[in-house]
């Protein structure tokens, strides 16, 4: 009996084992899928599109992910959860944007943030992103004086929570 008893043992340490092994792996490759997808750009196949002035792009935004899409002549700004860093190809995205401000119009800039969490800190990283995307125009040339960053607004509704975190640009007069 007592060989029995070392071969169930001996089963039930080999099974423990092999889940343990199983899980590793897949947490490795699950691992190296997400740093692979992080460091793919997804604006990359619309940058061409987004350059082109009469052209709308359309996206869904991740959750996860920073993004840039071009709507109807607005730029939007999609980003990441708790996190004020631009999207790869953003200067191409506001090519329309910062072309229209040297040419002597004004851009409105504007950032929303959902109502989970603390108020005062999504009105924070919203006014963060806002500024990010300022700074990136200024970087372009465009003069400070022609920009209008709006009060950060807080959407309601029960959309994506990506469509939360956005800052749009837009030219007006």
């Amino acid at each position: 009996m007592s060989s029995q008893d070392n071969e169930i043992e001996y089963r039930v340490v080999a099974v423990v084992l092999v889940a343990v092994i199983v899980l590793v792996t897949g947490f490795a490759v699950g691992l190296g899928v997400h740093k692979s997808r992080a460091g793919a750009s997804p604006v990359a196949s619309m940058a061409p599109a987004a350059a082109a002035p009469a052209t709308a792009v359309a996206a869904t935004p991740s959750s996860d992910d920073a993004s840039v899409v071009v709507e109807n002549g607005v730029v939007k700004f999609y980003f990441a959860s708790g996190k004020a860093d631009l999207a790869a190809g953003a200067l191409v995205a506001l090519g329309d944007a910062i072309a229209a401000a040297k040419a002597g119009k004004q851009l409105v800039l504007s950032g929303f943030h959902d109502a989970t969490g603390d108020p005062a800190f999504n009105a924070e990283l919203a006014r963060q992103r806002a500024v990010a995307v300022r700074d990136a125009l200024v970087g372009a040339g465009v003069a400070p004086a022609s920009m209008e960053l709006r009060k950060p607004e807080q959407t309601t509704g029960t959309g994506n929570d990506a469509e939360a975190r956005r800052v749009e640009v837009m030219i007006v007069g």
